[in-house]
């Protein structure tokens, strides 16, 4: 390993003391109600924070699994790689959700968690978690809650990958990634996509060409406004009317 190699590398896996009650997006990935003895305690936990540089990975499939991760900064694409090479993306997760919930049932993880641009998480080693949650019954309560979003999540690609058009698909991921931005305090109609048009469309079961024709018939239409990544969405109406007229 080279002198500059290895300062990259200590750069990027800076150990930072950080604080959970002082976070302002504990709110996202904390439960309410925690007494300051118990946030102190969670504190102690959570006591690490990692820079992952733009493109670099955070975890690897079948490395071994034991920790979480709260992002705390930044952006994230989960994917696995096919026999043939190609990607399928799994997900895209943002500031205040978690990463790798994928491992705890085999101890390995079973996918690639990469950053889609410069962020920080917060490592949480999973045994002590799991300690402090049976005395934490708020946490332990918090973090099912969590484990039962994914799974609602997972439901939900598969009905958009099961039985929607491919304006229906695009439709409802534009109208997910703005509750998310509005949940954060940012703007629901106005965003930066950290993703390419080729890795929505792997996330979404369309060919990048689809993707693209799609993105284009909604700028004609009026629901959006495009410039390149930069979207507006326009009629935030007519794209739930397009999703909802199948619910």
């Amino acid at each position: 390993m080279t002198q500059v190699h290895a300062l990259n590398q200590d750069i990027t896996l800076a150990v930072i003391k950080t604080a959970c009650s002082s976070c302002n997006l504990r709110e996202l990935c904390l439960p309410y109600g925690l007494s300051l003895e118990e946030l102190e305690r969670l504190d102690d936990l959570v006591s690490t924070r990692r820079r992952i540089k733009r493109g670099d990975s955070l975890y690897r499939g079948s490395e071994t699994f034991n920790a979480i991760y709260a992002i705390r900064s930044g952006f994230f694409k989960t994917n696995v790689l096919l026999d043939d090479g190609r990607e399928q993306v799994t997900g895209f997760q943002m500031a205040g959700e978690l990463l790798g919930l994928d491992g705890i049932s085999t101890e390995r993880h079973t996918c690639n968690a990469i950053a889609l641009e410069d962020s920080e998480i917060c490592a949480i080693p999973f045994n002590q978690l799991e300690n402090l949650s049976r005395e934490i019954h708020a946490l332990q309560k918090h973090f099912h809650k969590v484990m039962s979003r994914e799974i609602v999540r997972d439901h939900g690609v598969m009905m958009l990958l099961g039985t929607m058009r491919a304006e229906e698909r695009l439709a409802a991921f534009l109208l997910n990634l703005s509750q998310r931005f509005k949940a954060r305090g940012f703007s629901h109609a106005e965003f930066y996509l950290r993703m390419t048009r080729e890795e929505i469309g792997s996330y979404l079961g369309l060919k990048l060409e689809t993707v693209s024709r799609v993105f284009s018939r909604f700028q004609e239409e009026g629901y959006i406004a495009v410039q390149q990544k930069h979207i507006r969405i326009v009629d935030i109406g007519g794209l739930k009317t397009l999703v909802n007229h199948r619910l």
